[in-house]
């Protein structure tokens, strides 16, 4: 690890004591609880929160389901009931940058609304009302400990902008919108949802995805195709980052 890795590693330990998943589909939860040991379940607004160890960590995982506001309300009622120290949203995402391919991964540094606009009023596209803020800035030690698991597991990944919308991106036209108004990397439908509640909590949070489909007119096609294998590599990223994050030395 690099010397800001390892200072961000120190940084997390000292303040992370409980971590909490968000993923919006089956398959990418599974992908996370597979790892937890002593499992229970427990309902909360109608959701159910997995909740077990990782690593001898404690950890709370949820399905939230697909779509921002699905997403915002899991974040809500995981931070109401179990105060996690990291919200980590992860799963799968399409790629809009051209300098990555599907199966590689953006860690986000910050989270956007794409569909946010407000713009006739006279606000930048993107602009949050009422915290007045685009983009929201993600946990930057989380960020670059994931930054180092990957590297270490070889895993192509960036660091970089994760854009959020109510809507599956599936056409060239969408993908250049949003990477002209943003610059973003990659286009999901939750993670920018889960980091403005988190924001608002004040909970650090950080948004992991791997690139299933090239958010273009063959998405559709694409993504059945990547869904599961794809949702598998963020189970191993996920087990370094707990193994490291439970390290004593």
């Amino acid at each position: 690890m690099k010397t800001n890795e390892k200072k961000s590693l120190l940084a997390l330990k000292e303040r992370v004591r409980r971590v909490g998943f968000i993923c919006p589909m089956d398959c990418e939860l599974a992908a996370v609880t597979r790892l937890f040991d002593e499992c229970r379940t427990e309902v909360v607004c109608g959701l159910t929160f997995i909740l077990g160890t990782v690593f001898n960590i404690p950890a709370v995982a949820v399905r939230c389901g697909v779509g921002k506001v699905f997403a915002a309300s899991a974040a809500q009622a995981m931070i109401l009931r179990f105060a996690p120290d990291l919200i980590i949203t992860t799963g799968i995402a399409g790629n809009i940058s051209s300098d990555l391919a599907i199966g590689d991964v953006v860690v986000s540094q910050s989270v956007v609304q794409h569909d946010m606009d407000t713009s006739p009023l006279g606000d930048p596209v993107g602009l949050i009302s009422g915290i007045n803020k685009i983009y929201l800035p993600a946990d930057p030690d989380a960020a670059a400990v994931f930054s180092a698991v990957l590297t270490e597991l070889g895993i192509r990944h960036r660091l970089g902008t994760v854009a959020s919308g109510d809507r599956f991106v599936a056409s060239a036209a969408e993908r250049e919108r949003i990477v002209g108004l943003f610059s973003a990397d990659c286009c999901e439908m939750e993670g920018a949802a889960v980091g403005q509640v988190a924001f608002c909590a004040g909970i650090p949070f950080v948004v992991l995805r791997a690139l299933s489909d090239d958010a273009d007119n063959n998405a559709p096609a694409d993504f059945p195709a990547y869904c599961l294998a794809v949702a598998e590599k963020t189970s191993e990223v996920v087990a370094r980052f707990m193994e490291m994050l439970s390290d004593n030395t």
